[in-house]
This record gives C-alpha cells, sequence and structure tokens, in this order.
C-alpha cells in the first residue's frame, strides 16, 4: 500500500504466490478423491452411458461366474493414466505446498 498499489495487486504479488502451493496440492488431493468416488457414482447414476470409471470397472465382477481379473487390471491402468500424468504435472508444487508451513532450524 505504500508503495502505491491498491489491495487487488497487493494480493495479486503477495499474498497469492504464498497461498499458490497449498492451493495446488489441495486441488490436487481433492482431484483424486473426486476421481475415484465411487458409492456416490453407484447411487446417483443410474443409466449406464453416464456411469463414471469407478462404476464402469466394477462391471468387469461377474457374480458367480467370476471376475475379469485381466479386464480390471487393464481397466485399472487406464484410469490411473490421467491422475498420474496430472500429478506428475505439478509435483513440484505439491511438494512446495507440502513443505510451506515446516518450521526451518
Amino acid at each position: 500500500m505504500v508503495d502505491g498499489a491498491s489491495r487487488l495487486t497487493a494480493f495479486r504479488l503477495i499474498t497469492l504466490p504464498l497461498v499458490a502451493p497449498g492451493l495446488v496440492a489441495t486441488g490436487v488431493f481433492a482431484f483424486i478423491l473426486a476421481w475415484n468416488e465411487f458409492i456416490f457414482a453407484l447411487v446417483i447414476m443410474n443409466r449406464p452411458q453416464n456411469q463414471t470409471l469407478p462404476v464402469w470397472l466394477q462391471a468387469f465382477n461377474e457374480g458367480a461366474r467370476g471376475t475379469d481379473w485381466g479386464g480390471v487390471m487393464a481397466g485399472s491402468t487406464l484410469m490411473a493414466i490421467p491422475v498420474v500424468i496430472f500429478f506428475l504435472i505439478v509435483q513440484r508444487r505439491i511438494v512446495s505446498g507440502l513443505t510451506a508451513g515446516a518450521v526451518k532450524g
């Protein structure tokens, strides 16, 4: 404020860089939790074209006829690829966000 910056400029130049790593880390964890949501999607989505990937993957369990383990593993790998790619992209920000509150000394 002393240098003539407005409140918005002060927020953008000072506060936002300090909280950005924590926001990114929280966003990544929220993304992973939402990606893996199963029960909510199973109860709400009743049409096959609206199924999420975890509900689709559950269809490989055929009850009394057994489980198609090859299909389960292939589907699990395909489900994990976007999360792994997203994590690799924001990995540096996650580490800085997790260690931002650490005390040095």
